[in-house]
């Protein structure tokens, strides 16, 4: 017998009906044959809930304290599944994140999975049970509750199928699979059968929320398995590889976009060898995540720095440059909200050239300005004002084709 991970989200067991049919899925996988370890969210927006309850208490509330608190909402979904398979006949047992054996490095609120001792997975498993593991939680080594951050689950489920040495991983969510971009903003988005870990791991790194960051990161240094499908539609979903061999013709297989960013420029820096490195190096300690970094030099003295960060950082970016400002020696700091970016991502951008170009004359010709550039083998992205990023994504999807499958696609000439 092999073992199967199956991870859903907080929308697959939003209520009692959803978590009957989760465990209708579960039983399916049995049936099979299989071994199976369940990993769940929290019910619907039970976590934004406990969020809110804590910030009425609190305006900053205790990151350990808020950690104890977010953990419980796993805890209810993982009960209460259990209890759905045992109704049905099944033999399950529920394990918080600890329970399970999932050690994390001492961080509250955005912890990282340092080890998984399945030995009590394993020892269950052998019994005939089904193991229903909570999402998202760990422990640290002086037993401290710790969370894995926003979609933690699918970093859980991910490291369990590679520590378990997993046939292969499923992530159930509320669509059916991977799209060339989200369907919800661009009805002409299609579904894709396969994407690469490397295009998987741009694309969720650049807003695109079906899978979380770290879970591909996971399933590439491990070689998990994954397929992305749908709790509620029975239907194969989007797998996830190192090799993609269906829809090689796509140059671009997707775009992704993310609002509330923000553009920061530092003028006046003095241009000294570590001046860049001191800056970041200042803004990293404070939990600050920049993104794309543009320097300009107007003198051999100075150097301006603009770079891109979350809206809802600049509160706290503002302050740390001013409190800074001694050792920094910049002169001003001005700011730009109400921005958002927009990426394009594909394998097949390596070996083609003037994909970029094609991009900024698509933009160029919709009227909308592109403020910010950043790329890699495999990306290119901008940032645009935000109530033009849907305009610009529409543009793009159509412009390089994605609506189309990918035997119909003509390959660009080099």
């Amino acid at each position: 017998m092999e073992i199967i991970v199956q991870k859903f989200g907080g929308t697959s067991v939003g209520s009692v009906e959803r978590i009957q049919n989760v465990a209708s899925r579960v039983i399916e996988e049995v049936n099979n044959g299989n071994k199976v370890v369940v990993v769940v969210s929290a019910m619907g927006k039970t976590t934004d809930e406990l969020v809110h309850l804590a910030k009425q208490i609190s305006k900053n509330p205790s990151k350990r304290e808020l950690d104890m608190l977010l953990t419980t909402g796993e805890q209810v979904s993982i009960a209460l599944l259990t209890m759905a398979l045992k109704e049905k006949g099944y033999d399950a047992v529920s394990l918080t994140g600890w329970q399970a054996g999932i050690e994390t490095e001492a961080i509250h609120g955005n912890a990282r999975i340092m080890n998984i001792d399945t030995t009590r997975i394993h020892k269950y498993l052998n019994e005939g049970k089904i193991v229903v593991v909570a999402g998202f939680q760990g422990i640290t080594k002086n037993q401290e509750i710790t969370t894995l951050g926003r979609g933690g689950s699918d970093t859980t489920a991910v490291a369990l199928a590679a520590t378990l040495k997993a046939k292969k991983c499923d992530i159930y969510t509320d669509v059916t699979g991977v799209f060339t971009t989200d369907p919800r903003y661009v009805k002409a988005a299609r579904k894709l059968q396969a994407i690469s870990y490397d295009e998987m791991l741009e694309l969720a790194n650049l807003g695109a929320g079906v899978l979380h960051p770290r879970a591909v990161e996971f399933a590439k240094n491990y070689q998990v398995p994954l397929e992305v499908r749908s709790s509620m539609e029975r239907e194969r979903g989007t797998v996830v590889e190192e090799e993609v061999s269906m829809e090689q013709n796509l140059i671009v297989r997707g775009i992704a976009f993310e609002d509330q960013v923000t553009r920061v420029t530092v003028q006046g820096l003095p241009n000294r060898l570590h001046t860049l490195s001191t800056i970041f190096t200042t803004l990293a300690n404070h939990g600050i995540n920049v993104d794309i970094i543009i320097q300009s030099t107007t003198n051999a003295d100075t150097t301006s720095l603009s770079f891109s960060i979350r809206t809802e950082d600049l509160e706290e970016t503002l302050n740390v440059l001013q409190s800074h400002k001694e050792i920094l020696q910049y002169t001003t700091v001005e700011h730009e909200s109400g921005l958002a970016k927009v990426s394009i991502v594909g394998s097949g951008m390596i070996s083609n050239p003037g994909v970029a170009a094609q991009m900024f004359k698509v933009l160029a010709e919709h009227g909308i300005e592109v403020k910010m550039v950043s790329t890699s083998e495999i990306k290119v992205s901008t940032v645009v004002e935000q109530s033009k990023m849907v305009a610009a994504v529409e543009a793009l999807h159509e412009a390089f084709q994605l609506a189309e499958e990918a035997a119909d696609v003509p390959v660009v000439s080099q």
